[in-house]
């Protein structure tokens, strides 16, 4: 370390992390002072680039942040980011140097959020993304801390309790669908994919008693047990398809190429939410099929655990999702998973439901 007269100053100069570092003051004093200041972090092991967070946020994200970190986040969950952050966060923050946010300067940021009217939900993940931005930024050193760790989050609102759609109403919206359509409605149903999963899936992934789920949310490989009826749906759809190959996607988009999230939102609205209105069902999501896969399961004694692991997330989502499901069939006796669906389709003697299912 050592200090030296500048044309402008004093310049105090040191190294650190094998580089070169150099600041200038105005006062001999003052960088006296620095010097002091740096020589004392070395001897306690706390050494810190003295000039760090100074780029501003925007210059972070853009320069480090989106290629370090961004590229890892899956497809969708990048652009919702990428959504958020210039939407909400970049016109408010992005100019500030990473050192001048501050816990108040986030704890405003989220005040300025909700008085914009922005939803429960974009205030969330613009907080989130922001504190995970943060985070990465103190991890390198950039920062100090994370300053977003120490804001209190806005209340998330309550979140209403699932109401898995019985197996009688599921048979109730496929009998007004064609047969790929009526199709799609089971595997989501009756083997709880999420939409991406449907739009990905190839004849190669249906085995005799699994299906070999790619699931793009988690970057994970699960197999999810094939329940009969389900089995025997795919089997009368790969023949009224022409028996296509295990590399040809089983629910294909217009063209035979692979069904985009584009068309599948096209479907949604068209054909899914069509259906729903003739058979009489209150709205619901495409998505939300896999509750009535997961209260099959619950129904027959499945443990949380493996209703979980079925699903392709964690226990503890599990629980907080469908306690409720699991609470109304504490005492109710056991129901095989393919005894209520066959019975839904009127191929064995009707059997009882839990309650809480859409009749």
């Amino acid at each position: 370390m050592s200090v030296e007269r500048t044309g402008t100053g004093w310049r105090v100069r040191w190294r650190e992390a094998g580089r070169n570092r150099a600041r200038v003051v105005g006062r001999k004093r003052d960088a006296q002072a620095l010097d002091a200041e740096l020589r004392r972090r070395r001897r306690l092991g706390e050494l810190a680039l003295v000039d760090a967070g100074t780029e501003t946020l925007n210059t972070y994200v853009v320069g480090t942040w989106a290629e370090a970190h961004g590229a890892s986040l899956a497809p969708k969950t990048r652009k919702t980011y990428a959504w958020a952050y210039d939407h909400w966060i970049a016109p408010r923050l992005g100019g500030l140097p990473l050192r001048d946010i501050s816990p108040d300067v986030v704890a405003h940021f989220q005040a300025d959020l909700i008085a914009a009217g922005a939803g429960p939900e974009a205030v969330r993940k613009s907080v989130t993304l922001l504190g995970g931005i943060l985070q990465r930024a103190a991890e390198s050193r950039a920062i100090s801390a994370n300053p977003a760790r120490l804001v209190r989050r806005a209340p998330a609102p309550a979140r209403e309790e699932v109401r898995p759609l019985a197996p009688v109403t599921v048979e109730a919206v496929r009998a007004r669908l064609p047969r790929r359509d009526a199709t799609v409605i089971s595997a989501m149903a009756y083997g709880g994919l999420r939409p991406q999963e449907i739009r990905g899936l190839l004849w190669g992934q249906v085995l005799e008693r699994t299906l070999v789920v790619n699931a793009p949310k988690t970057r994970t490989r699960r197999n999810v047990r094939l329940l009969a009826p389900l089995a025997s749906d795919l089997r009368e759809w790969r023949l009224a398809s022409g028996r296509p190959g295990t590399e040809t996607h089983v629910f294909p988009g217009e063209g035979g190429e692979k069904w985009t999230a584009e068309g599948f939102n096209k479907w949604r609205g068209r054909v899914f939410h069509r259906a729903l209105e003739v058979a009489g069902v209150p709205p619901a999501r495409p998505y939300d099929l896999r509750h009535s896969f997961a209260s099959l399961l619950l129904h027959e004694g499945r443990s949380v655990i493996y209703v979980a692991r079925q699903l392709g997330h964690g226990a503890e989502l599990t629980m907080r999702t469908y306690g409720h499901v699991i609470e109304e069939l504490e005492d109710a006796p056991h129901l095989s998973a393919e005894a209520a669906i066959r019975s839904a389709r009127g191929e064995l003697v009707p059997v009882a439901y839990p309650q809480g299912g859409r009749e």
